[in-house]
């Protein structure tokens, strides 16, 4: 990152308030809603027959990033992070608000940052239409606005008895490039390369999203690990499941193809930071998931299948029972 925390004063930038620098750096005309940033309150107007979806992520440093990242990656990882919520619940963007904290307003780090963040928001017609702005620790809070046909939100609570459960995309590379970064993990520059891009620069899974909404009978985005953001949909859906780990293994990207294969396993299971859709379906399914993958643009995986005992089942390529356990991420273990 630029010395925005390299040193005590700011960079030898003109002076910038507050209003400045959201002027200069996040001010837009609205379009899509009926009121854009400036004023008390937001105020966005869904489509009629659609209901409301809204999230909210926050970003610290040191953290959730590291203090060296581009700050054009961040923005965009920023904004990202939240999309990603929308696409499992099967909504649209519609809009969002920005809360930012700066040890100081520096335009060499603003400029690219904002950059970073409205170029993904242009991408999917997702407005900035307020927030705040306060000095103090680098910290990114972001609330996203979404609209999805009434009755049509994809949710954690539908997951049913005999339903596929299916993994967009890869998983682990965000996993493997935090090692390199950690220096606990050495690999070749290109593998690193692009587990660092998946890191730094999700995509969000919003055409998969809304291609499953008549199809998905529940879904979640992969932020803290695979088997961790399950254990949401099974909690929440009074089900369990079985996970072949031989399916789980195939999954990582081929930034990790040189890693011995219980490794690979572990990033995918339990490494986070994926932004992928976890999501179940009946088996009746199969074909119109298939057809949705295809049509998003994005490939699908099918990894195991909901059953009516409570817990979740580890087992190997015969269908033999694995011990080992996996721990997901969490803020406060």
């Amino acid at each position: 990152m630029p010395p925005i925390r390299a040193a005590g004063r700011p960079s030898d930038n003109l002076p910038m308030g507050e209003f400045d620098l959201i002027d200069r750096y996040f001010k837009r005309p609205a379009t899509r809603n009926a009121l854009g940033v400036g004023d008390d309150c937001a105020l966005l107007s869904p489509g009629a027959g659609m209901q409301l979806a809204v999230t909210c992520d926050m970003l610290v440093e040191g953290r959730h990033f590291l203090p060296t990242v581009d700050p054009f990656k961040l923005g965009h990882k920023a904004l990202a992070v939240n999309l990603s919520d929308l696409a499992a619940c099967g909504a649209e963007p519609l809009a969002f608000t920005l809360a930012l904290a700066l040890p100081f307003a520096d335009a060499a780090w603003l400029e690219p940052f904002s950059r970073g963040l409205l170029a993904l928001a242009d991408a999917h017609g997702c407005e900035l239409v307020g927030g705040d702005t306060t000095r103090g620790p680098l910290n990114i809070c972001i609330t996203v606005f979404g609209e999805v046909p009434q009755g049509q939100a994809l949710l954690r609570s539908g997951a049913q008895v005999g339903d596929d459960i299916y993994v967009s995309g890869t998983l682990g590379d965000a996993r493997l490039a935090l090692e390199v970064f950690r220096g606990t993990l050495s690999v070749a520059a290109d593998a690193f390369n692009a587990a660092r891009a998946r890191l730094e620069q999700p995509t969000p899974r919003l055409a998969l999203g809304k291609a499953l909404r008549a199809i998905a009978n529940s879904a979640i985005d992969v932020s803290d690990g695979l088997l961790g953001d399950l254990g949401h949909i099974l909690k929440q859906s009074a089900v369990g499941a079985r996970i072949a780990t031989e399916s789980a293994a195939g999954l990582m990207g081929a930034a990790g193809a040189a890693l011995p294969v219980d490794q690979r396993i572990e990033y995918v299971l339990a490494g986070g930071d994926d932004y992928e859709l976890l999501f179940t379906a009946p088996p009746a399914q199969r074909r119109a998931v298939e057809a949705a993958a295809q049509a998003a643009g994005t490939p699908v995986t099918r990894i195991g299948q909901i059953e009516a005992e409570a817990g979740l089942r580890l087992v190997d390529g015969a269908g033999r029972p694995i011990d080992r356990r996996y721990a997901s991420f969490d803020h406060f273990a």
